[in-house]
């Protein structure tokens, strides 16, 4: 008896088919305690007589008693419950944060002591009591306090979720096992939350692995917004430089432009000022001459007539302007010729600001190799895969898918899906070539029309001195003589295929605007060999810089 007395819940003593503390307790083979009533009609619905909590079946059905010690102890429960000292209201506690507050409570709400599955209500101590002395109450399933009991409830039956569906992994109450998870595997709360516990734990270690890990992305990604900031700080400031010196260059040259036109008209003012005083001094030199004659036109004195005439007849000759004029000056092609030279400075301009962008691209240098896996059968390549040249001969290779049937073509080994990428080929001495990138997906077998369309950005060079840029349609080039050595930089993410004259320092093409989504390879042509002149090889370099 002295267990009994130890037994403090009565949840200790509810039987799991009808939630209600035990009436006549028997014991099942398993060992498992039921309301004899209950079992009963368990088995007397159901074909297989199994154990409703642990599912082992029986056969035949065996025969139960009543438990006299499980009953003994019930009966101590119930006189245990009846006797119990009630607690004053002033000794209880109010709910604290955290704590199931009781529903009943007006005012301050008590900390509550029992919550009541079938009532879906918390209960301090003294709103408890009915549930303790009542014998339509008594009867209640009672647990310890817990907040959203209707979420404990069965939706279906109205009664505790009090086992866990194996099959559908959803929790259920005992007469689920009976209807729509009947013959699923069924296990008590209990058992799967032990079960479940070390999954916790792993589960707990993946989500802070998780956290650690997206932080460490955030990281990542705040480091790359800096160094963004950084680059796009440095370009506007090597932007506004180079802008401020083009305007500069701009409205010195619009200075000049507007001096020599100013000059031109000072010259043209200077001349007509000068011509306008020298005639106006004559005009009144004659003036002076007019009056004098028109004064001796009424004088009788001849000694005075015949001495003042002779002196007027006398008069140095006046200057002839018949052919004197003031031409306005021409100003044809003066707008050409400022605009022609202005041009040149901003081409010097321009190949200083290419220099600079050539130098920074150039510190992206991949080291490439050629692919032989790739060669159309005519070409053939160096012993360390960095020149390849146009035979007159096709080899006996085997056509692999990756490897070009007619474009007389190669690839390099090495290919790109992310970044920028950087490298130089030689094509000294050659009249015909293709260089650039290639989607690793796109066609090598067949007559292949190279554009981004159909997967390739390049450039080529064709007759010696026609080039182009494979833009579907193709684009004519100006480039300059003596073109020994082109350099191809990609930015994928930007879109970008660009194409220098490394020489010179000059930007001959850019594709831009491009969709990368797939590898992306270099791809070499050196051209047919056209009977000798195109015989020189295309040859990877390393970059060299000033």
């Amino acid at each position: 008896m002295a267990a009994a007395g130890r037994v403090q819940s009565e949840d200790q003593f509810l039987c799991s088919i009808c939630l209600e503390v035990f009436t006549d307790p028997v014991s099942t083979p398993c060992g498992h305690n039921f309301c004899r009533s209950c079992i009963f009609e368990h088995w007397d619905k159901n074909e297989i007589y199994q154990c409703p909590m642990c599912q082992k079946a029986f056969d035949p059905r065996p025969e139960l008693y009543v438990n006299t010690f499980i009953s003994q102890m019930v009966a101590q429960f119930r006189l245990k419950v009846q006797h119990k000292p009630n607690i004053s209201s002033s000794d209880q506690q109010a709910a604290k944060p955290g704590e199931v507050p009781c529903d009943v409570c007006t005012g301050t709400k008590l900390k509550a002591l029992k919550s009541c599955l079938v009532c879906l209500t918390s209960y301090c101590q003294t709103h408890l009591e009915p549930h303790l002395t009542l014998s339509g109450l008594k009867r209640h399933q009672l647990i310890h306090p817990v907040e959203n009991l209707e979420g404990r409830m069965c939706r279906k039956h109205d009664k505790p979720l009090e086992l866990f569906c194996k099959t559908d992994h959803t929790c259920i109450c005992h007469h689920c096992t009976y209807s729509d998870h009947r013959s699923h595997d069924v296990a008590a709360l209990k058992e799967e939350h032990e079960e479940q516990k070390p999954e916790l734990k792993k589960t707990a270690a993946e989500i802070k692995q998780m956290i650690q890990e997206r932080r460490l992305k955030i990281q990542e990604i705040q480091r790359s917004v800096e160094l963004s900031k950084n680059a796009a700080d440095t370009e506007t400031a090597e932007g506004v430089e180079v802008y401020t010196a083009l305007m500069e260059s701009v409205q010195r040259s619009l200075d000049q432009f507007l001096e020599k036109i100013q000059e031109k008209q000072r010259s043209t003012e200077k001349q007509a000022e000068d011509f306008i005083k020298e005639l106006e001094q004559e005009i009144c030199e004659l003036e002076k001459r007019s009056t004098e004659v028109e004064q001796l036109s009424g004088s009788e004195d001849h000694l005075h007539f015949v001495q003042r005439f002779t002196c007027v007849k006398a008069a140095p000759p006046m200057k002839t302007w018949t052919k004197v004029s003031v031409r306005p000056p021409s100003y044809e092609g003066t707008v050409v010729r400022a605009v022609s030279e202005l041009k040149d400075k901003l081409t010097e301009d321009m190949k200083k600001v290419v220099k600079a962008e050539l130098k920074r691209v150039q510190q992206y240098e991949v080291d490439l190799t050629l692919d032989p896996d790739t060669a159309h059968p005519r070409l053939i390549l160096s012993d360390d895969g960095k020149q390849v040249h146009t035979g007159d001969k096709w080899k006996n290779l085997p056509d692999k898918p990756q490897r070009f049937s007619e474009g007389v073509c190669i690839l390099a080994k090495q290919s790109f899906s992310s970044g920028r990428f950087y490298f130089e080929v030689q094509v000294k001495g050659k009249t015909g070539w293709d260089l650039g990138v290639v989607r690793e997906s796109s066609n090598r077998k067949g007559g292949i029309t190279v554009s981004p369309q159909n997967g390739y950005w390049t450039i080529g060079l064709r007759n010696g001195n026609e080039y182009k840029a494979c833009a579907g349609p193709s684009v004519r080039l100006s480039v300059q003589s003596g073109l020994q050595k082109v350099g191809v930089f990609v930015d994928y993410e930007e879109g970008l295929v660009s194409f220098y004259d490394a020489g010179s320092s000059v930007l001959i093409y850019s594709f831009i605007g491009c969709c990368f989504n797939h590898q992306l390879l270099p791809l070499f042509s050196p051209g047919l060999n056209a009977g000798g002149p195109n015989s020189a090889p295309l040859i990877i370099t390393p970059v060299h810089t000033e």
